[in-house]
């Protein structure tokens, strides 16, 4: 029995289904790899397909299974569309030598030319690791990369933090100007912002080649190629070689749950036919988003997959992997309308098997490249064994994130008073964590950002934030918000996850939406960049904001905080609309009442231990009214159990930090009652 049962005894009716899942992952590896060996080996396409240049010249290949005839076209014969044909191989795979050193050169544009079927198309080669858009015509090409050139890292054994705080990030959104940003200027300006803002991971975005700026990267063309919307591969390697010197890991937010559907800048129909990667039919149509559905069960497929991740981490260095859409990947109507409130959703005809097995792989290849490298995964089903290694009937993820959260945080904002917050199912929601398994905890990321929704600040604040965000101005609206905004933040982080995430700018409550340059807009940046001068300029509540966060990174970080995974529940008092938890050494305490204040709050405590204010939202310094002071509070005992008893200003929250223990305390002298004897009063003479 696999491990996965052990921590989900509720799973015992569908033990066939784990079984069945570890079959299908064990019998796919002997598909894939006969005489047995390591994922390692077998993810090599990037080393054998697309350019590379050898001594005495260049060889060009491809895996075009169905194609007819092939040829290269590009800069260096004229743009002749015949004169380069490749010779057919075993396997599918075709291959041109160009002999000669200068045959091809950095920078030279060339194109894929596909005979099939009767019909000559144009495409961009599989294997580009550069592909440009021409500002004239609009059509994109590829760029040769000399892969003989090497870049100059300086992060040789780099292995990042054991704990997560993740900033999101868009290079091309990260700067104030109404343009694209690169990835020069990221690791000039925004690197040192992420690390002053105490986060030691980035997750950045978009960064696989996309033809539509406005997909923010989620509309993947070329698989092997950085985008060019933001500079070069070496600006890219730059900017996580910087990252790395700084202790900052780099994730990336990978897209292998489907692909564009464009033919000509995509990998849709390369060889002339819709089944060299994706299903035939409805079945490979993603309706929500009208992009291409892999078929994880080809060999092909795999192999072009696997080897992808391994070229981002040998080739760029990235340090892992958010897994986007994997919901969409694990069920066959993709996960689109389903309530996953029964396990036998989990494990039915719905599931995609073949998509399980591809994640199981690629987290075991991961983890053969890069030992220390992380994967997240994006999945809002729940998927049991998600982030359980796969030995032990898992997926093998590191965590997940926990999209519920986002969710809960809109609902309660939304639709309840203040006075309504239900702080026990909110309680409940930050602890509904699968055993074993870790998640990342998050207020909003940047689908939360997005034009149609609301960031939390402009759900809290809305049009009060245009008029009324100066530190001069008191107005009950902002003040309200403001307050909300670190207590949402302080108890997400504190009690959601063993991991946290921030989008870049909703630290300090960025306003407004993202709407990227449309037509609809009229091709406007205005709301598709940071405006980080609202924070540094210091007349306006986003630098309080802004400090906040910081301080609550920092305070979490030097304390370890997610070692501890699950936090312990001191106190909750629902109608007080207080909550109080101890998490590794930090007691978190909250009142989210709109008005009344309390005093002489008696919080339970594990044991003898005097504990100090290290952290509070009412600080002047984060925007507030300096009601609590940071003061040391010591332990009283009462019936044999230990408090510290608190004062929680209304709408607030203070972290304070244990102290050493203290010899136990004398239970206090109980004073002795003294019978009192009943006096004798003199008998009444009464009548005979």
């Amino acid at each position: 029995m696999y491990r996965i049962m052990e921590l989900n005894p509720q799973l015992m009716p569908f033990a066939g289904d784990i079984d069945l899942r570890m079959f299908l992952y064990r019998a796919t590896k002997q598909k894939l790899m006969p005489q047995g060996g390591k994922l390692n080996d077998f993810a090599n396409a990037s080393e054998y397909f697309g350019f590379h240049h050898v001594k005495g010249g260049w060889y060009y290949r491809e895996w075009a299974p169905s194609a007819y005839q092939l040829y290269l076209t590009g800069d260096f014969n004229n743009w002749d569309k015949t004169s380069h044909p490749l010779t057919r191989l075993d396997n599918g795979n075709w291959e041109l030598f160009l002999p000669g050193d200068d045959a091809l050169w950095e920078g030279c544009k060339v194109k894929t030319v596909v005979d099939y079927n009767m019909t000559r198309t144009e495409h961009i080669p599989l294997y580009a690791r550069r592909v440009v858009q021409d500002p004239k015509t609009i059509t994109w090409c590829c760029e040769v990369v000399d892969d003989q050139k090497v870049f100059d890292w300086t992060d040789k054994d780099f292995k990042g933090s054991d704990e997560l705080y993740i900033y999101e990030a868009h290079v091309g959104m990260a700067q104030e100007e109404g343009r694209i940003g690169t990835y020069r200027e990221f690791a000039d300006l925004i690197l040192p912002r992420v690390e002053k803002a105490g986060y030691n991971t980035i997750q950045l975005m978009a960064i696989m080649e996309h033809p539509y700026y406005g997909s923010f990267g989620y509309q993947v063309s070329s698989f092997y190629a950085a985008s060019s919307w933001f500079g070069k591969p070496d600006d890219l390697k730059y900017l996580i070689n910087k990252a790395h010197e700084m202790g900052i890991r780099v994730l990336l937010d990978l897209v292998h749950s489907h692909a564009v559907k464009n033919t000509a800048e995509g990998i849709n129909m390369f060889d002339g036919t819709t089944w060299q990667f994706f299903h035939d039919g409805q079945k490979g149509e993603h309706p929500a988003w009208g992009t291409k559905c892999f078929d994880y069960g080809k060999t092909g497929v795999i192999h072009f997959l696997l080897s992808n991740l391994k070229f981002w981490m040998k080739e760029y260095h990235f340090d892992g992997f958010r897994f986007d859409g994997v919901t969409s990947m694990l069920y066959h109507d993709h996960g689109l309308g389903t309530d996953f409130d029964d396990n036998k959703k989990y494990f039915s005809y719905n599931t995609h098997t073949e998509a399980i097995t591809y994640l199981q792989l690629a987290n075991e290849l991961i983890r053969e490249v890069n030992p220390n490298a992380i994967t997240i995964a994006e999945d809002m089903s729940g998927m049991p064994g998600m982030c359980l290694p796969i030995e032990d009937g898992g997926i093998g993820f590191d965590y997940r994130l926990g999209m519920g959260l986002p969710d809960m945080w809109i609902r309660t904002v939304k639709e309840k008073t203040d006075e309504g917050w239900e702080l026990g199912k909110m309680w409940g929601d930050m602890c509904l964590r699968r055993p074993g398994e870790k998640t990342i905890a998050y207020v909003e990321s940047h689908d939360q950002a997005l034009v149609g929704d609301k960031t939390m600040m402009f759900r809290l604040a809305d049009a009060a934030m245009y008029t009324d965000m100066d530190n001069c101005c008191h107005n009950l609206v902002i003040d309200r918000a403001t307050a909300l905004h670190k207590m949402i933040r302080l108890f997400t982080m504190a009690g959601g996850g063993e991991g946290y995430l921030n989008f870049m700018g909703n630290e300090f409550g960025h306003p407004e939406w993202i709407d990227f340059p449309r037509e609809g807009n009229g091709w406007s940046f205005h709301y598709c960049r940071r405006q980080w001068s609202l924070l540094e300029n210091g007349f306006l509540k986003y630098k309080g904001l802004g400090a906040f966060d910081r301080d609550m990174i920092n305070l979490a970080r030097e304390n370890n905080l997610f070692r501890q995974q699950m936090a312990d529940l001191m106190l909750l008092k629902e109608p007080e609309k207080v909550i109080v938890f101890y998490r590794h050494g930090l007691l978190f305490a909250f009142n989210f009442h709109p008005s009344n204040s309390l005093t002489n709050v008696l919080v339970p405590i594990h044991q003898n231990t005097d504990y100090s204010v290290v952290l509070s939202t009412d600080d002047k310094e984060y925007g507030g009214w300096e009601r609590t002071q940071h003061q040391n509070y010591s332990t009283k005992l009462f019936d044999g159990k230990y408090y510290v008893e608190l004062y929680l200003p209304a709408r607030s929250a203070i972290v304070l930090k244990a102290g050493k223990v203290n010899e136990p305390l004398p239970e206090p002298v109980k004073e002795k009652k003294t019978e009192k004897k009943p006096e004798k009063k003199p008998l009444k003479k009464g009548k005979a």
